[in-house]
């Protein structure tokens, strides 16, 4: 069977651009090997946010009392979190199935693998079918990278050590849990099972936790969740992992630590063996199809959206991405912007953030002036949060005279930063952006407040 799109994967990129393909009256067929949704909707973003927000409930309700409200046993039943987390799921994923479904999407569930190239076009073989695509997406996600850590393997396999799949499906909290790894996923999961009654200890290679975050955001974080009772070892590298204890290194000295569960959060990697690439000669660098800002491959008529590409594992890139292919294929002229990119820390406090950071500008060669401002200067981020210390720094490009990188932790910020990032995607002029209203009183104020320091 012949189509015009053939894409590979079912997450976010793959269902998103076979949707807006089948919207455009493309002939599309998607593959899919495990469920439609991908890692996202099924062990990652949603499952997650499901587990997070139970716990941000569960610790306003133990620590109300600051806000005039008193209550008595107060406890948390992680089962069920755990039937409502796999409710929505389900409910997300019978709405993927419909909007494919509506937009005349061939849906195929089994493993893809490329057949080369003839007259018919590219070649895509499912459990001996065979289908042609003049065009392909491959947007087969990515996996958990596994260190060459002494016992992971067999950790893994013995269900001692969780990626983030098993980590979100885990029937009783453990009583003591490590986790390698402080990046996103490591944070969100070290704030759910702290708040779920687990004793966390974090252990992370590098001198800061969250990874890319700005340097005086990722402190305030590293201070709310030691405040909050996690434990964290910074510059400290593992070297083992035995029966119940994990071993590591820091300041030259090997030391260990007792848990129940071990939690593998050192990062993701494309999904790129075994599809076949070599057959139509598909370039691979880093372990990640290389795309060009549209989404092209090296080869005519093949492209890569979502984490495959490596360029940002992110959902929301992944919708873009995939956006941009569709239209690319359709004959458009469009192009990611991947400076525009807001990222999102989804613990509580909330981090969030868009563009540069003071580093980053400076090895770019752009002469920033960066401000940073209270959140408490918003009147309803204080009537909210009793001893908050959240901030909002923005970076602003002294010679354009343009936004180029905001960066918050604080309530509501996940659901404040696209504006920023509409800002600095635009370009929009600061005397410009002072003109614009913000409703009051909002969270959000802040960012305004911040714009008339410059």
């Amino acid at each position: 069977m012949s189509y015009d799109l053939i894409v590979i994967g079912g997450g976010p990129a793959g269902y998103l651009a076979a949707e807006r393909a089948g919207q455009a009256k493309l002939k599309t067929l998607v593959i899919e090997k495990r469920a439609l949704g991908g890692v996202c909707l099924n062990e990652g973003c949603i499952p997650s946010k499901t587990l997070l927000h139970s716990a941000k409930i569960y610790d306003y309700a133990r620590f109300s009392e600051k806000y005039g409200v008193k209550s008595e046993k107060v406890s948390f039943d992680h089962a069920t979190v755990l039937k409502r987390k796999n409710k929505i799921v389900r409910m997300l994923v019978s709405g993927i199935k419909s909007k494919l479904k509506k937009n005349e999407v061939d849906v195929l569930e089994g493993e893809a693998e490329i057949q080369g190239r003839d007259e018919n076009g590219i070649n895509v073989s499912v459990d001996g079918n065979v289908y042609s695509g003049t065009n392909l997406l491959i947007a087969t996600g990515s996996l958990p990278a596994i260190p060459p850590i002494p016992g992971l393997k067999e950790g893994l396999e013995s269900g001692f050590v969780l990626t983030n799949r098993e980590i979100l499906d885990i029937e009783e909290i453990p009583e003591k849990l490590v986790i390698i790894g402080g990046g996103v996923i490591g944070l969100e999961m070290a704030s759910y099972f702290n708040s779920a009654g687990s004793k966390v200890t974090v252990i992370e290679m590098l001198d800061h936790v969250g990874g890319y975050i700005d340097a005086d955001i990722s402190n305030i974080l590293l201070k709310n969740y030691q405040k909050a009772g996690i434990t964290f070892h910074l510059n400290s590298r593992v070297t083992g992992i035995e029966d119940s204890k994990v071993i590591y290194q820091v300041d030259g000295e090997t030391v260990s630590v007792e848990t129940d569960k071990v939690l593998i959060s050192t990062g993701r990697k494309p999904v790129v063996n075994g599809l076949g690439l070599e057959t139509i000669g598909v370039e691979v660098q880093n372990g990640a199809i290389i795309v060009d800002g549209s989404g092209r491959t090296n080869v005519p008529n093949v492209y890569a959206a979502g984490d495959v590409n490596g360029r940002s594992m992110l959902a929301h890139t992944a919708y873009r991405e995939a956006e941009v292919v569709v239209n690319t294929i359709l004959g458009d002229v469009d192009e990611v912007n991947y400076d525009a990119i807001p990222n999102v820390i989804y613990t509580n406090p909330e981090v969030a953030s868009v563009g540069h950071t003071e580093q980053s500008a400076k090895e770019a060669g752009i002469d920033v002036d960066s401000i940073t401002i209270s959140m408490r200067y918003s009147g309803r981020y204080m009537a909210e949060n009793e001893g908050g210390d959240g901030i909002c720094k923005i970076l602003l490009n002294k010679e354009t005279q343009t936004i180029v990188g905001v960066h918050m932790i604080g309530s509501y910020t996940s659901e404040i930063i696209y504006g920023a990032g509409i800002l600095v995607d635009t370009k929009m002029k600061l005397e410009d952006i002072k003109k614009l209203v913000f409703p009051h009183p909002t969270v959000c104020e802040v960012i305004r407040e911040g714009f008339f320091e410059f």
